[in-house]
Formats: C-alpha cells, sequence, structure tokens
C-alpha cells in the first residue's frame, strides 16, 4: 500500500508558477497510474492531470498547455508544474494513485495542498 504526501503549494501572483510534488512511500510509484485533482470551495473536485504507467499524459480542458505532469522513478515522486497560473487555479490539489491502471476510481490519495493565487 502506497502513502502519498503533497508539498509545493503556497501563495502566487497571477502569472507566476509552481511545481507541486507527491512523494510516494510504502512502496514503488512506478507500477501506478497516478493523477492530479483539485478542488475549489464550494466547486465539486476536478482531474488536472493523468499519467499512465507508461507515461502517457492527459489534461484538463482548463490546463491550456500551462501544466506538467511527471514523475521520478529514481525519486519516488510525481510532480505537477503548473506556469502561468490564474485567479481560478485556486484550490486544493490532491495527488491520487492507482495500481497499474487509470481511474477513476483512484485507489490511494495524498491530504492535499493549498495553492492560492492572487489577482
Amino acid at each position: 500500500q502506497v502513502q502519498l504526501a503533497e508539498s509545493g503549494g503556497g501563495l502566487v501572483q497571477t502569472g507566476g508558477s509552481l511545481r507541486l510534488s507527491c512523494a510516494a512511500s510504502g512502496g514503488l510509484i512506478a507500477p501506478y497510474a497516478v493523477a492530479w485533482h483539485r478542488q475549489a470551495p464550494g466547486k465539486q473536485r476536478e482531474l488536472v492531470a493523468t499519467s499512465s504507467v507508461g507515461d502517457s499524459t492527459t489534461y484538463g480542458d482548463f490546463v491550456k498547455g500551462r501544466f506538467t505532469i511527471s514523475r521520478s522513478v529514481a525519486k519516488n515522486t510525481v510532480y505537477l508544474k503548473m506556469d502561468d497560473l490564474e485567479p481560478d487555479d485556486t484550490a486544493v490539489y490532491y495527488c491520487a494513485a492507482n495500481p497499474y491502471a487509470l481511474g477513476p476510481p483512484w485507489r490511494y490519495w495524498g491530504q492535499g495542498t493549498q495553492v492560492t493565487v492572487s489577482s
């Protein structure tokens, strides 16, 4: 069973960048499909990006080329690089993992990291 811990959130101005990290422990992240989701206050959780075991990636329509999901097998960590941030990107960002296959459902979740984009 893998445990996930996000970090890297914070306060950034419009147009700024952040890199979120999701450190995996209790197992290797390589055989897991992974994803980033986000949830803004009063809104439903939405899918931001996915990465399959073979490193094929998908992104939500709202990303528009601004975000990049990646993983480091050596560091057992998944990343979400976010550029050109907008106030609508303000949310709690969660990483998730599923053995071998993409979700939903996603079996394992982190606790989330807050991203706030000021205008």
